[in-house]
């Protein structure tokens, strides 16, 4: 009987939304007083906000991560952090992982949410990928975090990898950004998100536990955009078969 077989993981999954939904609410508050400071202090201060929701409720539901890598951002200058996308996991798992405050980017429509649009306003670059001025425009916005010591965190793939490939084929928009910016690359590896979330499976999760390993920076000086694309993807293609 699949409905039994599945039950322990429907139950996991009510639990762990139900956890989120409290704490996203107890945290609403002051997710919004800092949405009001002027940039970039409504970014740094959101991203500490982030940082212990996030490390209280991993914890909570039984996914504690495991960090390598992190003394990399001791370094001057903020960095364009390249990550895989396996599951929706992967945001939690990066906002704990990464130490200094962050911006990514996300569809524009998601300020449209409920409650989730302050989130989606102070902590990410927003864009409308239909419209073609609206993505110039992302490029600038994301250059202007970059200036005001932000790290932009960029998932590469575009969506969600559910191939059986370590990696999917790689968009440019992080690579041009690099290279304009001579902002250097730090390759960033999410293991495990795609085993709590499984491909498939509708609403239905299983707790384990996520490793995110930033990997040696990459510095721009001398690469163009398709070079440097293909040393990222190769580095993170090969460092991901080395530790499945």
């Amino acid at each position: 009987m699949k409905w039994l077989k599945n039950l322990p993981g429907r139950l996991y999954a009510a639990y762990a939304l139900l956890l989120f939904i409290c704490m996203m609410l107890i945290m609403l508050l002051p997710m919004w007083l800092v949405s009001l400071l002027p940039a970039p202090l409504d970014i740094k201060y959101f991203t500490t906000l982030g940082r212990v929701w996030v490390h209280i409720y991993l914890p909570l539901i039984f996914c504690p991560v495991r960090v390598k890598g992190r003394q990399y951002f001791k370094s001057e200058g903020p960095y364009i952090i390249v990550c895989n996308h396996n599951s929706f996991v992967d945001i939690p798992a990066t906002f704990y992982a990464i130490p200094d405050a962050s911006k990514s980017l996300a569809k524009k429509e998601m300020v449209k949410t409920p409650i989730f649009g302050i989130m989606y306003r102070v902590g990410s670059v927003l864009v409308d990928r239909n419209d073609p001025e609206s993505r110039k425009q992302s490029f600038v916005d994301m250059k202007e975090v970059l200036q005001q010591g932000v790290h932009m965190l960029l998932y590469p793939e575009g969506t969600r990898n559910k191939t059986d490939d370590p990696l999917k084929f790689f968009y440019d928009g992080a690579f041009s950004l690099a290279v304009e910016t001579k902002k250097p690359i730090l390759p960033t590896v999410i293991f495990n998100t795609r085993k709590i979330l499984p491909v498939g499976k509708g609403f239905y999760a299983k707790p384990h536990k996520i490793d995110v390993h930033f990997l040696p920076p990459v510095e721009v000086d001398g690469l163009s955009m398709e070079e440097l694309k293909e040393q990222v993807f190769n580095t993170m293609w090969d460092y991901i078969k080395l530790w499945q």
